[in-house]
């Protein structure tokens, strides 16, 4: 009979032992770089900060604007689409209607603006929704909702009764 083998015992990593252990490490860098982790840390560090973000609405066809001006400011709470990224809601600080005027060059040369009269017989939203909600100063600009957003970006908005896109005319971090 031969002796027993003294020598320790080599152990060799499988393919799927290799697998295995990048699919948790794949995961750990998952949690690790979160958005909402992101977010979560930057709320607990006093990163985040009140953001004050207004978005025009124009030209959306509608039989009653100021049903759904008066929806909105009764919701006081939107939900926000950026980039066709649901990213939550946002409280509603105000709704502006804004009048549609037409503007037209007379015969000496001169420019009239108007208030628009088919405004009645075709009715749309014209609107300024001023947005309230928390968020961050980085080198791309203000992140909200987990997104950077610059002014020009654009941005759908829904509320109970409406789904609107429009776009970023103005925003204000507050300090």
């Amino acid at each position: 009979m031969a002796a027993a083998d003294s020598s320790p015992r080599q152990r060799r990593i499988g393919l799927v032992d290799a697998g295995a252990a990048l699919a948790v490490l794949l995961a750990a860098a998952g949690v690790i770089w979160s958005p909402k982790l992101t977010g979560a840390i930057a709320k607990a560090t006093g990163g985040l900060r009140p953001v004050t973000v207004l978005v025009d609405v124009r030209g959306i066809p509608a039989a009653d604007p100021a049903a759904l001006i008066a929806s909105a400011r009764q919701d006081g709470k939107l939900k926000i689409v950026i980039r066709n990224q649901p990213h939550g809601s946002v409280g509603v600080k105000e709704v502006i209607a804004l009048p549609r005027r037409i503007s037209t060059l007379t015969p000496d040369g001169k420019v009239v603006s108007a208030a628009d009269p088919n405004q009645a017989t075709f009715s749309t939203l014209d609107a300024r929704f001023v947005l309230e909600g928390e968020g961050q100063k980085t080198a791309e600009g203000v992140v909200f909702g987990n997104q950077a957003i610059k002014v020009g970006a654009p941005i759908e908005l829904e509320g109970s009764a409406f789904r609107v896109g429009g776009s970023v005319t103005g925003l204000k971090l507050e300090s």
